[in-house]
């Protein structure tokens, strides 16, 4: 299958200007004295940002097939190694919930961030350059690069302006993320002795034998499992929540974990098909049980954060039964719903932080109550209470109705396994959110409604879950094409007896 790349001539370099405007930035931090003069900088270069990366959106052509605004330039040459970026309808809704993220995470620590002021924000500024990097990169070593590249401002974040376990979590962070890696680094050099190039478009353009395949797979698997995180490799998550600051846990959840995922359509369905159509009842199986395993656990939680920590468990459990559900429908599902768990999610955290600055407490019982006399903060945490456990006319609902669908139309039975997961979510919202508003134990005396500066953190988020809502198709547009291209490299006679497959499983499970 040839692969088109088109530069859009216009905006050849837009994508290099979005990765390294932050990152240069974060060095311009160390000459400014002045720690508010820091924070206003910071919040100028994510705001250019964000409006850079429109042109992606508005000059990106759905209809054409392969990878726009491509720059390619040599790296490394006697190791085959290249600066090669572009993008297509999968990368582009990430690298647009990226940015948008960029002023928010600049806004919400405003206050939050008491020491060493400008050095978090330099972690700011660099973790979202890192991040388009992720998203953007077409040789696959250069993906490597930013993938782990990312581990430094994040351990960084969690470790200095954490909570009291702060260096336990970001311990166990990069532990996790880099043990999963080795087997990544594995994979690609695989790859490269195969191929003898780094370049992803290429590399998709190969024959890859089933056997191998298998062994990608589960490379790749091993790094991207961890980032979603897939059950059992999840228990850096809830750790890594608690304990980061409000912008690292926002950052963590609406964008670090879609790297898993991203990273399981970028190159576990794109370069190995075959073993994605022969592991996919495991996979579906695993994201049942993240699904079940982490509504329960978020149930039982006192703590807001931990709540939300082991709610985005289970939601990433829909994004991958949605993509090895191997059709169009669930993987249209599994889109929306990486980017609107991102808008919610995000959404979330903002509010348990902005609640941490008023109790200092995230309990439950000691902010019971809190948001009664708090009418703006109730709004908001009404529109993502909602939306989180997936209420029609909220954005989430779109992704998961689409990824239960997908369910059903494997086996029925796959289907009633999962609808549990979607009344668990319903039950541990409405109770968090029923204790924090109507319930009478809370002080209220620390009852402050959200400012100016949070309302603007929060709106944007507000609006689009709305918006997307009702109207989704402006992701779908641009998503669609490539996610076609996608699963057309599956095998269409081994795709055919998928279902086949999930109802042995299914099966052999009950029996």
């Amino acid at each position: 299958m040839e692969l088109l790349l088109h530069p859009n001539t216009l905006n050849t370099h837009l994508l290099s200007l979005i990765i390294f405007l932050p990152v240069a930035s974060a060095l311009v931090l160390a000459i400014i004295r002045d720690d508010n003069a820091a924070k206003f900088f910071s919040l100028l270069v994510t705001s250019v940002v964000l409006i850079l990366s429109v042109p992606l959106y508005t000059r990106f052509d759905p209809s054409l097939l392969g990878f726009q605004f491509v720059e390619q330039h040599p790296w490394v040459k006697s190791a085959g190694l290249s600066y090669f970026l572009g993008i297509d309808g999968i990368s582009l809704p990430m690298i647009l919930l990226t940015t948008l993220f960029g002023p928010i995470v600049v806004l919400c620590s405003w206050n939050y961030i008491k020491i060493r002021v400008k050095s978090f924000l330099a972690c700011l500024l660099l973790t979202q350059g890192i991040m388009v990097g992720v998203f953007a990169a077409l040789d696959v070593m250069l993906f490597y690069f930013f993938f782990e590249a990312l581990l430094i401002p994040m351990f960084l974040m969690i470790a200095v302006w954490g909570g009291p376990r702060r260096m336990y979590a970001a311990v166990k962070f990069v532990l996790y993320t880099l043990g999963g890696s080795i087997f990544l680094l594995l994979a690609l050099i695989a790859l490269y002795l195969k191929a003898d190039t780094f370049s992803l478009p290429v590399i998709m353009g190969m024959s890859i034998s089933p056997q191998m395949q298998f062994w990608l797979f589960l490379g790749f698997l091993a790094a991207f499992a961890v980032k979603v995180p897939m059950v059992p490799v999840h228990t850096w998550l809830p750790a890594a929540h608690v304990e980061a600051p409000t912008a690292g846990s926002v950052i963590l959840a609406s964008i670090l974990l879609k790297m898993g995922t991203y990273g399981l359509l970028r190159f576990n369905l794109t370069l190995a098909p075959v073993a994605s159509v022969q592991l996919a009842p495991v996979m579906i199986l695993l994201s049942i049980v993240a699904i079940l395993y982490g509504g329960f656990l978020a149930l039982a939680q006192t703590d807001v954060k931990k709540l939300i920590a082991y709610s985005s468990v289970a939601h990433m459990g829909f994004v991958t039964l949605g993509i090895f559900s191997l059709g169009m429908k669930g993987n249209q599902g599994a889109m929306l719903q990486m980017v609107f768990h991102g808008l919610t999610t995000g959404g979330l955290f903002l509010l348990a932080g902005m609640l941490y600055e008023r109790t200092h407490s995230r309990d439950l019982e000691v902010n019971a109550g809190m948001a009664r006399l708090m009418p703006g903060f109730a709004f908001f945490l009404g529109i993502f209470s909602l939306s989180s456990l997936g209420f029609p006319g909220t954005a989430s609902f779109v992704g998961e109705f689409l990824c239960l669908t997908a369910a059903f139309e494997l086996d029925y039975r796959v289907g009633v396994w999962v609808i549990p997961g979607a009344l668990l979510a319903a039950a541990y919202m409405f109770r968090m959110f029923l204790k924090l508003t109507w319930d009478a134990k809370g002080d209220k005396s620390l009852a402050i409604d959200i400012g100016f500066r949070e309302w603007v953190c929060l709106g944007p988020l507000a609006v689009l879950i709305l918006v997307f809502g009702f109207n989704p198709a402006p992701i779908m547009e641009v998503m669609n094409p490539a996610l076609e291209t996608m699963l057309s490299r599956l095998p269409a006679e081994q795709a055919t007896g998928l279902i086949a497959s999930i109802q042995g499983l299914v099966q052999s499970v009950l029996n």
